[in-house]
C-alpha cells in the first residue's frame, strides 16, 4: 500500500478429503460407469430391434400401400374400360338418332315446302274454273283433305323430331358426364401408376410439414363406385330408350308416307275420273256444236227455201188478182161470175193461206235459227269453259302434282 502497488488475493488451500472419501468415490464412478454400460447395451438392443421392426414395418406398409394402389389402378382401369364401352356405345347411337333427326327433316323439309304448297297451289288454280264447271267435286274434296293428311303429317314428324332432338341432347349430357368423369380417372389413373414407380430411395421425395390434413378426401368409397354405376346405369338406360326410338322412328315415316302416297293416290284418281268426265262432256258438247251447226245451216237453208216459195206464191197471188182485175173490165152482160171468177178467187184465197202458213212457218224456222245459233254461242262457251278446266286440271295441277314424290328418306 506504501509503494502504490494493488493488494494480491491470495487463494485458500485446497480441501482435503480423508481416504474413506476417495474409496467411496472411487466405487461410486465405478458403479454409475457400470449402470450406464448395461444402459447402453440395453439400449443398442433395443433400438437394433426397433430399428429391424421398424423396418420390416416400414417394407410391409409400403406392400400393403403397393397392393392397394395396384388393386386400385385395376379397379379404375376396369371402371374405365366399362365407361369407354358404354361411351362408345352412347356415341354409336347419338350418330345413328343424328342420321334418324336427318331423315325427319328431309321428310318434314319435303312434306311442308313441297307437298303442302302443292296443293294449296292446285286449290288456288281451281278457283280459276269459269261457270258451272266452279262446282265442289270429288278432286276439291280430295285435294281438302289431302293438305289435312300432309298438314297431320307434318305435326307428328314436328312431334317426332322433337322427341328425338331432345333424347340426342340426353345422351350428349351422359356423355358428357362420362367424358368428365373418363378423364378424373384417367388423371387419378396417372397418379396411382406414378406413385407406383416411386420407391424410398427416388429422388424428388419430399417430407410434408404443413398443417393442413394429408388426407383431405371426402368422399367415401361407395359413393365413388356409385358415381361410375349411376352414370354407367344412366347411360344404359338413355341407349336403351334411343333403340326403340329408331325403330318408332322407321314406323313414323314409313306410316306416315305410306298415308300420304295413299291420299295421293286417291286425288290423282280423283282428277283422272273428273278429267275424263270433263273430256266426254266437252266430246259431247263439241258433237251437239257441230250438229247444231249442221241444223243451223239447213235452217237457213229452208228458210231461203220459204222465202222463195212465198216468192212464187205471191207472183201466182199477183198474177189471180192481175186475172180478176182484167176480168172487172168486162163489159155489161159479160161481167157474169161464172166458173173462172170462181175458181179465180178460191185461187186468191188458197194462195193467201199458203202465204200465211209459209210466212207463219218461216217465223217459226227463224225463231228456230235464232235458237239454234244461241245454243251454238252457249254450247261454244260451254266448250272454252270444259277446256279452261281441262287446263287447269289436266296441265296445271296433274303436272305439278307430278313433282310430288314421297318417300322414306
Amino acid at each position: 500500500m506504501l509503494n502504490g502497488c494493488a493488494p494480491t488475493l491470495v487463494p485458500p488451500p485446497p480441501l482435503k478429503f480423508t481416504l474413506h472419501q476417495w474409496h467411496l468415490n472411487n466405487r461410486h464412478r465405478y458403479r454409475c460407469s457400470e449402470a450406464q454400460q448395461e444402459l447402453a447395451e440395453r439400449l443398442l438392443g433395443e433400438s437394433q430391434r426397433v430399428c429391424e421392426f421398424s423396418s420390416e414395418r416400414a417394407r410391409d406398409n409400403k406392400e400393403e400401400t403397393d397392393h392397394r394402389l395396384r388393386e386400385k389402378v385395376e379397379d379404375i382401369e376396369f371402371r374405365k374400360t366399362e365407361l369407354l364401352r358404354i361411351r362408345k356405345e352412347v356415341v354409336l347411337e347419338i350418330d345413328a338418332l343424328s342420321i334418324y333427326k336427318e331423315r325427319i327433316m328431309d321428310a318434314l323439309t319435303s312434306v311442308r315446302r313441297n307437298a303442302l304448297v302443292i296443293c294449296e297451289k292446285c286449290l288456288i288454280f281451281r278457283e280459276h274454273r269459269l261457270g258451272i264447271d266452279l262446282v265442289h267435286d270429288n278432286v276439291e274434296k280430295e285435294l281438302l283433305k289431302e293438305c289435312e293428311v300432309i298438314k297431320g303429317a307434318e305435326n307428328l314428324l314436328v312431334r317426332t323430331l322433337e322427341h328425338t332432338q331432345e333424347q340426342i341432347r340426353r345422351l350428349k349430357a351422359t356423355l358428357y358426364y362420362m367424358d368428365h368423369e373418363l378423364e378424373d380417372k384417367e388423371n387419378n389413373l396417372r397418379i396411382d401408376k406414378h406413385n407406383l414407380t416411386l420407391k424410398e430411395n427416388s429422388l424428388n421425395l419430399s417430407t410434408y410439414h404443413g398443417t393442413s390434413r394429408l388426407d383431405p378426401s371426402t368422399i367415401e368409397l361407395n359413393e365413388w363406385e356409385m358415381q361410375t354405376n349411376n352414370n354407367i346405369i344412366a347411360a344404359s338406360q338413355e341407349v336403351n330408350s334411343a333403340i326403340p326410338l329408331r325403330c318408332y322412328i322407321d314406323t313414323i315415316i314409313k306410316q306416315t308416307i305410306n298415308d300420304l302416297n295413299e291420299q295421293k293416290h286417291s286425288t290423282d284418281e280423283a282428277f283422272r275420273q273428273r278429267i275424263e268426265e270433263t273430256k266426254e262432256a266437252k266430246t259431247k258438247l263439241e258433237f251437239q256444236h257441230s250438229e247444231v251447226m249442221r241444223q243451223a245451216a239447213d235452217m237457213k237453208q229452208n228458210i231461203t227455201r220459204i222465202e222463195i216459195s212465198i216468192a212464187e206464191k205471191e207472183r201466182f197471188l199477183a198474177l189471180a188478182h192481175t186475172r180478176l182485175g182484167n176480168r172487172c173490165q168486162r163489159p155489161g152482160l159479160e161481167l157474169t161470175r161464172d166458173l173462172v171468177e170462181t175458181n179465180l178467187v178460191k185461187e186468191v184465197y188458197d194462195l193467201r193461206e199458203v202465204v200465211s202458213k209459209l210466212q207463219a212457218t218461216m217465223f217459226e224456222a227463224q225463231a228456230s235459227l235464232r235458237y239454234l245459233l244461241k245454243t251454238q254461242i252457249q254450247i261454244e262457251e260451254d266448250i272454252n269453259v270444259k277446256t279452261n278446266t281441262l287446263k287447269i286440271d289436266e296441265v296445271d295441277c296433274m303436272t305439278l302434282r307430278q313433282s310430288m314424290n314421297y318417300h322414306a328418306y
